[in-house]
């Protein structure tokens, strides 16, 4: 069962996920966090995720049933129970909240609020085409979280990189929707390509992570970063424009390459011009 659930919540694009806090904790402590800062981070971070994607598999479970591309996800095959799943969400959020605690008492006043945007998500594309921001919302926190963890405060750079983060990930879950275009409009979800189209949404993407760009360069600037960050944010810059050549309105094929492999990358070329500006 255990390699189920891990199945179900896709643990591991965690790792694609984790370099966003742990970017904001490089910030906050301009080097390295202490050691335990750090694990109890990555237990926090991964409980939440763990939450939120087990929650919207619950909540998307109808849909999922109905979606030739996620009708053999987890819940409308039948490989586990609703009750298995509500089981690994109060786990994993009575395990975000307490090493929230155990952080600092920010990050612990602040966890209940974080989880209403990572659960909240879930129910966002009934009734709204700007879901794929709110979902740039849920993991934009995270380097201001990091950042958090580290100080105890709150600071203008790791906001500016958060929002960063949340026109990024709206981009790329702008192309990823792209796929599903014909079911949103039939089943009467919302989204930016079923409001638009596959190439005016693609459009919006190319848009969205531009803005992304020059939010992460501004984030540099207040944070006082060397000109390694600059230098290395070129190679963001380079695979962000990859994952726009690698789709097309009339091709597709290539969709999970730019959405996983292509945006693992950008997350951990942030967290590496964060540390190169550093020095």
């Amino acid at each position: 069962m255990l390699k189920k659930l891990f199945s179900l919540i896709k643990i591991e694009h965690t790792l694609f996920a984790l370099p966003l806090a742990l970017t904001g904790a490089v910030l906050g402590a301009r080097g390295l966090p202490p050691i335990l800062v750090l694990l109890l981070m990555a237990v926090a971070f991964t409980a939440a995720r763990a939450s939120a994607m087990a929650f919207n598999r619950i909540a998307d479970r109808h849909l999922d049933a109905k979606n030739p591309r996620t009708a053999d996800r987890e819940i409308p095959a039948g490989t586990l129970s609703l009750s298995q799943v509500w089981g690994l969400i109060i786990v994993s959020i009575a395990v975000f909240l307490a090493a929230s605690w155990a952080i600092n008492p920010l990050c612990g006043k602040l966890a209940p609020f974080a989880l209403v945007v990572l659960l909240g998500y879930s129910y966002t594309k009934r009734f709204t085409h700007l879901c794929h921001y709110l979902l740039g919302l849920a993991l934009g926190m995270a380097p201001v979280a990091g950042w958090i963890a580290v100080t105890g405060t709150i600071s203008p750079s790791p906001i500016i990189l958060g929002l960063g983060v949340i026109f990024w990930t709206a981009g790329f879950d702008t192309l990823y929707a792209c796929q599903d275009i014909e079911f949103d409009r039939n089943m009467g979800l919302h989204s930016i390509p079923a409001q638009l189209g596959t190439k005016k949404a693609l459009k919006v993407a190319a848009l969205s992570h531009v803005a992304a760009f020059l939010l992460f360069i501004l984030s540099g600037a207040l944070a006082s970063l060397g000109v390694g960050f600059y230098l290395f944010l070129i190679i963001t810059g380079g695979l962000l424009i990859w994952e726009h050549r690698l789709i097309t309105p009339d091709d597709l094929t290539h969709l999970d390459m730019a959405f996983f492999k292509v945006n693992s990358l950008v997350s951990a070329s942030l967290l590496l011009a964060v540390i190169t500006g550093l020095f």
